[in-house]
């Protein structure tokens, strides 16, 4: 079930890729905001597996593939609406970078609400407990979608539409005159994409099975580490700025490489305040990455068919980063009894991305007012 969203992200990218370049970024939102947030609250009525038995599980894979097509539109929508609003080109990567808020956000009201309903007793959690987040994922709807009905259509896109510039396939263009474009901002993601699951999920498994660690204690150490990204994500957009795109992420992914040993080694220490450290200040490497990212890979692409060709670069990372990466630290430590296999697997991702990220061009301050063709 997990992994189904994970691959719906890049269908769902070429759907709303298609609509967000031949309707516009506005309407297209919209429209991604409603399919995650309706499927999110369905979750919460799922009938138990006493009481239809293997359906609920159907069901539940079902509601799991339609949130992640919503996932797989929205980051690009987001994205380009705060980017194409940008005022000055020497301000994109700062604005584009707010719209990655999603991400501590989310994180953020995730753990905080299961750090409220571990408080129930566990006939309780199991009964409906569980059941609490996802009903209350409706209020965020609608304060969404209040929010997205009341914004203009970006300058970039209704001057596309004024000239009738629209592309009338944008999946098909955007393959045919951009794929180095995709492949490249794919494999930038590597070392974002996998260490970020690997310190915001994976140690949770490895916290508590290995260091037997409380889980409260970990859910507040991941919710701190959020804290600090609402800062830092930002910070980091706005350095793209001043010196570079790929110099940001290409520094960000060298430090996240090296981190990773860092991390594992402050976590293996038995020292709960070194732990709590290593937790929160894992997401200052990862930031100096997502930071800088919105902007790097949609500044990529043409107008025409900018939100084809983002969506489908940074979501066709989720599947081959994002999603296995957890399960990947979990065999790498049970195959060599060592926290320090995982860092050498952040190291390669880091590698990887220096590599791709080395081949794109670096936009940063450039005027893309008439970059439609």
């Amino acid at each position: 079930i997990y992994a189904v969203g994970f691959l719906a992200r890049p269908i769902g990218a070429a759907i709303f890729g298609h609509f967000g370049d031949r309707i516009g970024r506005k309407s297209t939102l919209i429209a991604t905001l409603l399919v995650m947030g309706i499927a999110t609250f369905l979750v919460a009525l799922v009938p138990t597996y006493d009481q239809i038995g293997i359906w609920g599980a159907v069901i539940l894979t079902v509601l799991r593939f339609i949130q992640g097509i919503g996932v797989g539109g929205e980051w690009g929508g987001s994205v380009l609406m705060s980017m194409e609003w940008a005022r000055s080109n020497r301000s994109r990567g700062f604005i584009a970078s707010w719209p990655q808020f999603g991400v501590p956000c989310g994180l953020f009201l995730a753990n905080l609400a299961v750090l409220v309903v571990s408080r129930m007793s566990g006939e309780q959690f199991l009964h409906w407990g569980w059941r609490v987040p996802f009903l209350f994922s409706l209020l965020l709807v609608a304060v969404g979608l209040y929010i997205r009905l009341g914004i203009l259509e970006t300058p970039v896109f209704a001057r596309i539409l004024a000239e009738r510039r629209v592309e009338r396939a944008p999946i098909r263009e955007v393959l045919r005159r951009h794929p180095r474009e995709i492949v490249l901002s794919m494999f930038a993601r590597m070392a974002e994409q996998a260490p970020f699951y690997i310190f915001t999920a994976f140690v949770f498994a490895y916290g508590v099975g290995t260091l037997k660690l409380p889980r409260d204690f970990l859910l507040v150490s991941v919710l701190s580490a959020s804290v600090v990204s609402f800062v830092s994500i930002p910070l980091f957009g706005h350095i793209s700025d001043l010196i570079g795109r790929t110099k940001m992420y290409m520094l960000g992914a060298v430090v996240t490489g090296v981190f990773g040993f860092i991390y594992f080694g402050m976590l293996g220490s038995g020292n709960r305040i070194l732990i709590f450290l290593a937790i929160v200040l894992s997401l200052i490497p990862h930031d100096m990455l997502y930071g800088p990212q919105a902007a790097l890979i949609a500044e990529s692409f043409k107008g025409r068919v900018r939100y084809s060709g983002a969506s489908l670069g940074y979501q066709l990372a989720s599947v081959i980063a994002g999603g296995p990466a957890p399960f990947i630290a979990a065999w790498l430590f049970a195959r060599y009894q060592s926290a320090y296999a995982i860092g050498v697997y952040i190291a390669a991702c880091g590698v990887v991305s220096v590599l791709a990220t080395s081949r794109m061009t670096d936009y940063a301050g450039k005027d893309l007012e008439g970059d439609f063709e």
